[in-house]
């Protein structure tokens, strides 16, 4: 059997738990050499013991700009190569703007935003020179439809849909293609703020979703012939009614 993703290199933020470790989880099955980059260095090291020899830890903090500086060379001398990478790490805040901390909306607009287009940026002139590659965002359903309990995450996640859309339109012709997947609600830690009550609701009636069907839609983006991009990809569960 032909693996979709021999002789690929990816690499992929916030892969130390939740959505990032189920794509490089779901990468690694399909023959791609996979580096997972937290700032868990410990959980990363464990976790790569688990997934073979092909998952590379490198711990990062991606709100300090000298290691992001330092990212793409550490990833080239772990690896030799990248043809993917996945800005996946978020935080998630909800809540009425009235009664927000906007000390806690800066941690998660920098990590949302800033870290995120560091990173990407920090990669695009080696794939333009290289003339081909592939950026994934994990963006959210609410970069698209403004949620009345989350306002900042909603802000956070247009502002990376507005980036993702302009920069493709900029790289395409490199050969280079963009995209996001734009999941609905799903259990991550990133929900560890939720309301009781909200968390119960949803586990009842459906309207979670689990990592891996972010990660088998992921993988579908990466697979369609080099011709083909899938721009914005929206999953959610069937009960949801957006």
């Amino acid at each position: 059997m032909t693996l979709k993703l021999e002789n690929k290199v990816a690499a992929v933020t916030g892969a130390a738990s939740g959505i990032g470790l189920e794509c490089a989880r779901a990468m690694l099955e399909e023959g791609a050499t996979v580096v997972l980059i937290d700032r868990a260095s410990d959980k990363l090291k464990t976790l790569c013991e688990t997934l073979g020899d092909k998952a590379l830890p490198l711990s990062l903090d991606l709100l300090d700009s000298e290691q992001v500086a330092s990212m793409l060379p550490r990833i080239l001398e772990m690896a030799g190569q990248l043809d993917i990478f996945h800005a996946n790490a978020g935080a998630y805040i909800g809540g009425p703007a009235a009664e927000g901390d906007p000390d806690q909306w800066d941690k998660v607009l920098n990590l949302n935003i800033n870290a995120a287009f560091r990173t990407v940026q920090a990669v695009l002139p080696y794939m333009i020179k290289r003339k081909t590659g592939d950026v994934l965002f994990t963006s959210s359903v609410a970069g698209v439809i403004p949620v009345v309990w989350e306002p900042i995450y909603t802000a956070s996640k247009f502002a990376v849909q507005a980036f993702m859309h302009a920069t493709r339109r900029q790289v395409s012709e490199h050969g280079i293609r963009m995209g996001a997947v734009l999941p609905g609600p799903v259990v991550t830690a990133l929900l560890d703020d939720w309301p009781k009550e909200k968390m119960e609701e949803a586990l009842a009636n459906g309207s979670l979703m689990q990592p891996r069907e972010v990660a088998e839609a992921v993988l579908f983006m990466l697979t369609r012939p080099r011709n083909v991009v899938i721009r914005d990809l929206v999953i959610l569960p069937n009960s949801v009614d957006l």
